[in-house]
């Protein structure tokens, strides 16, 4: 299933996701919101070519860390989920034009909203 670009798999009760979600390389939305997920395996950074993240409404404690190498990404909603902080490097994502993080209560100001927004991408909070 290489090549495939676009999976929809939101409200349902997944409460995990495989490792080997990462083996879908040619991957360019991926749409969980309104599931059951608390975390995503570090194999989602193997999305390469991944745009489109759409995790809204999950009770996700933390995001992996590889979420960082998906550069290809424009567009994280994050809306609504239990996320304390935000990985590393975020920032740093190159092609991230919204990043949706409304009804989130972070435990600390996020120090990437800051660059984000210089380099005009929107910020939602």
């Amino acid at each position: 299933m290489t090549a495939l670009h676009e999976l929809r798999i939101h409200d349902n009760r997944l409460t995990t996701l495989p490792e080997t979600i990462g083996r879908l390389t040619g991957l360019r939305e991926l749409h969980l919101r309104n599931n059951r997920l608390t975390g995503l395996p570090e194999s989602l950074g193997g999305l390469r070519v991944l745009r489109h993240l759409d995790l809204r409404g999950n009770p996700l404690e933390r995001l992996p860390d590889s979420v960082v190498r998906l550069t290809e990404l424009t567009h994280l909603d994050l809306r609504a989920t239990s996320l304390a902080t935000l990985p590393d490097g975020l920032a740093e994502l190159p092609r991230l034009e919204k990043l949706d993080l409304r009804w989130v209560k972070f435990e600390e100001p996020l120090a990437c909203v800051g660059p984000l927004r210089e380099r005009g991408c929107v910020v939602l909070l």
